[in-house]
């Protein structure tokens, strides 16, 4: 997907960087990337006045794309768009990127899964929860 600017984005937030986020060349370090990514993830699935999960389920990452584009460096913030590409019958595709400075460092997709805790077992989202996520789509 080409990316899009951060204003056009339903869901924006974003995430301090941490010292102990970086490597030894001072960049974050690639696999806290996916931390951002989370915090954008977490807003909008969990978000209480949404009650998106159904009783005693879950929901777990099933796929997830990431696209390095740029480095991010230490001190500062780090800015998550995060907005909802597709909903299927159990799943969620969910496309999001990362800027700082207002240049975009990095883009993922990933596919969330609504799972019953007991079976693990996808489960069907509720066609409310369906209804609730739909606010969240991107044009």
């Amino acid at each position: 997907m080409q990316t899009i600017a951060f204003d056009h984005f339903p869901l924006r937030t974003f995430d301090k960087i941490r010292y102990s986020d970086t490597d030894r060349q001072g960049h974050v370090n690639n696999a806290v990337f996916s931390t951002y990514l989370e915090t954008g993830r977490v807003e909008l699935l969990y978000k209480a006045e949404l009650a998106l999960l159904s009783t005693s389920a879950s929901f777990v990452i099933a796929a997830l794309n990431l696209n390095f584009i740029k480095e991010i460096l230490w001190p500062g913030q780090v800015d998550i768009g995060t907005g909802i590409l597709k909903i299927g019958t159990s799943s969620i595709k969910i496309y999001q990127q990362l800027f700082q400075n207002g240049h975009c460092v990095a883009s993922a997709e990933t596919v969330i899964v609504q799972v019953d805790n007991s079976s693990g077992q996808s489960l069907p989202l509720s066609e409310e929860a369906k209804a609730q996520l739909s606010k969240w789509l991107l044009d």
